[in-house]
């Protein structure tokens, strides 16, 4: 699952590893791909992402095999991070030389033998190559979206990408769910707005809303996920649900998939 939206400050990183999280603590065996340099993602998982620690860096652009970069996230048994460093922040302008650069991510996922579950690849805010390689390393596409003024602006361009990439490069990649982050209860605004989203999206819309949370907020100053920090906040307790919705479309589409298979 490719977490997605080209504009900062949408709650990407937050959604990934909250609901890579919630999934682990359900049994689940979770990978979070941490794309973006600024490493966020890895703050919050508590892992270690200084330069001399192997990241992401090395599995783009020196080829190394992704098992040599995953590291155990501590607090959550079944959660699994690739770090990012500061080095990716050059990744974009080394992988325009290198053969099949937008495929080196899916080829290295693809190499990996640990049985998963889920992976969740954390983009940083722009749709540059490594954001390319998460859309055609993936399948499908979750785009946060905050329940704030201008909160549809520039995703028609995220939309276009998605397929542009479907059409090219990975036919089966799609936007399956979208997610309304930073939701107000209080103000007429935040309900306006997923008004407006769930008229554009529809049924990819979850119907559980991630409000706005102090908690939230601080868990990754902790170096871990509100899961752990507070399990028993509305954040906490919005995402478990939000992953719940997610396993049980992911369950519905594969008794599908059966049944097509099955009168095929």
């Amino acid at each position: 699952m490719v977490v997605a939206n080209q504009k900062g400050g949408v709650g990407k990183t937050t959604s990934t590893v909250n609901l890579a999280a919630s999934l682990a603590l359900h049994g689940a065996r979770v990978l979070v791909i941490d794309l973006d340099p600024q490493g966020n993602a890895s703050t919050a998982l508590g892992i270690d992402h200084h330069a001399e620690v192997p990241s992401i860096y090395d599995v783009l652009v020196e080829g190394k095999p992704l098992s040599d970069v995953v590291q155990p996230v501590r607090e959550v048994e079944g959660l699994f991070c690739a770090p990012a460093t500061i080095d990716l922040a050059g990744a974009e302008i080394e992988l325009v030389s290198l053969v099949a650069r937008e495929s080196r991510l899916h080829k290295a996922i693809s190499a990996y033998e640990q049985p998963l579950d889920y992976i969740f690849i954390d983009c940083p805010p722009s749709l540059g190559l490594l954001t390319v390689n998460a859309l055609v390393a993936g399948a499908e596409v979750v785009i946060p979206i905050q329940c704030e003024y201008y909160a549809l602006e520039g995703l028609g361009q995220l939309l276009r990408n998605v397929e542009l990439v479907k059409g090219h490069l990975n036919p089966k990649l799609h936007v399956s769910t979208i997610l309304l982050t930073m939701y107000d209860g209080r103000t007429r605004l935040a309900s306006q707005v997923a008004e407006e989203v769930r008229g554009h999206f529809g049924k990819e819309v979850l119907r559980t809303n991630i409000p706005r949370s102090v908690r939230i907020s601080e868990a990754p100053s902790y170096g871990q996920t509100v899961l752990t920090y507070d399990p028993s906040s509305s954040g906490a307790l919005s995402y478990l649900e939000a992953a719940r919705e997610i396993a049980l479309r992911g369950a519905r589409k594969q008794q599908e998939q059966h049944m097509v298979e099955g009168t095929q």
